[in-house]
């Protein structure tokens, strides 16, 4: 391209020692670019350094996202409290209840009721007291105690002979395993075993029912039959 005689004199005075002459073509000065596009490629950024910032910055997004989801994803630890251990007291188990039912009832013996039962369960579970009772100083409402007698159409416990008087007679449908334990040539044994048949068979009919309990042979039976009514 030619150079202006003005402009060619102006690069003289700027570029001391440089040939420029007075129509021609701009000497190529080192390093500086021979044309626009020349000059333009020579401007741009390194592709790579531009990648490489990409892949940095999407690494630190990355991590960012992770922690977050670390720090807010873990389940909240929270205290667990152990239930309360109930400790039951003495006599209060939660167990049936075992009351000894006894006097004019279908069933005299032994009956297992749950906790809070009152003395009319007790006779409802002994079959229900016999016609002709009179119950009147029997507290029906009251409530029953593990181990509690019901004494139905008595006033109290059977006498055992051999007591003071020596003259009444033990009653098989009301009397304990206590009162048959206290005849003569009974002891603990035999009374749990005539009681046992009572539960099992119901109030006894006749004195003759001791034959069939066991442990109770002829000879014994000769002696307690003297003792003992229905």
């Amino acid at each position: 391209m030619p150079v202006p005689e003005g402009v060619a004199e102006r690069l003289r005075q700027l570029l001391p020692g440089t040939d420029v002459p007075r129509s021609g073509w701009v000497p190529k000065q080192e390093g500086a670019p021979e044309t626009v596009r020349e000059a333009l490629t020579s401007s741009r950024v390194d592709p790579a350094r531009h990648g490489v910032l990409a892949l940095a910055l999407v690494a630190l997004v990355a991590a960012v996202v992770a922690g977050w989801f670390l720090l807010h994803g873990q389940p909240s630890e929270e205290p667990v409290s152990a239930p309360p251990v109930t400790t039951a007291s003495a006599g209060a188990a939660g167990g049936p209840l075992v009351v000894d039912v006894a006097g004019r009832v279908r069933h005299a013996g032994l009956v297992r009721l749950p906790p809070g039962s009152r003395v009319d369960d007790a006779l409802r579970a002994a079959g229900g007291v016999l016609p002709g009772t009179d119950t009147t100083a029997l507290n029906r409402a009251a409530k029953l105690q593990d181990g509690q007698q019901v004494l139905v159409g008595v006033a109290s416990g059977p006498t055992a002979p051999g007591g003071g008087g020596g003259s009444a007679l033990l009653d098989l449908n009301t009397a304990t395993a206590q009162d048959f334990d206290a005849l003569p040539g009974i002891g603990p044994v035999l009374a749990d075993r005539i009681v046992s048949w009572r539960t099992e068979h119901g109030r006894f009919g006749s004195v003759d029912q001791l034959r069939e309990v066991s442990g109770i042979g002829e000879s014994k039976y000769q002696s307690l039959k003297a003792k003992v009514r229905v």
